[in-house]
């Protein structure tokens, strides 16, 4: 179903919650390196308890590997893009991208795909909400968007 892609991860709670939540939907998780903690760190993997075998996951030497592999509808969810996420209908196949935790997505690509670029509103003057629930929160209108197909 949905493609969730986190571009160079540095929390590896966030990961883990994430893949969780990637298991517990259906969503296939993508992770694009470098990453900021080991992969068998034990706070990613007890953050994702036991659900990462029953998860699709890809890894990527950078962002380049990763679109010379994968084609598709792009969405890059980042503060200050000129689009709702609600205002979006995606593809069951949509690809949605989340940057860092610190510094969000490189600019060179939110300038390339400005038009594919979304935000979750929020209170002014602050930076950003916690990674996992950014995915949390665009994931599940995505879901909703198709009835939860799939989904008890």
């Amino acid at each position: 179903m949905f493609n969730i892609v986190l571009i160079e991860p540095q929390i590896p709670q966030n990961t883990g919650n994430i893949a969780r939540t990637c298991a517990c939907t259906g969503a296939k998780l993508h992770l694009i390196r470098p990453f900021k903690f080991d992969i068998n760190d034990k706070t990613l993997k007890r953050a994702g308890l036991d659900y990462w075998d029953k998860l699709e996951v890809f890894y990527y030497d950078d962002i380049d590997n990763f679109f010379r592999k994968n084609d598709g509808e792009y969405y890059f969810i980042e503060t200050g893009g000129d689009k709702n996420y609600t205002d979006i209908k995606f593809s069951k196949s949509a690809y949605l991208f989340f940057g860092k935790e610190t510094t969000g997505i490189d600019k060179n690509i939110l300038t390339k795909y400005k038009d594919r670029t979304i935000s979750i509103p929020m209170s002014e003057n602050l930076r950003s909400l916690n990674l996992s629930n950014c995915v949390a929160i665009v994931l599940y209108e995505a879901l909703r968007q198709y009835d939860f197909e799939g989904l008890n």
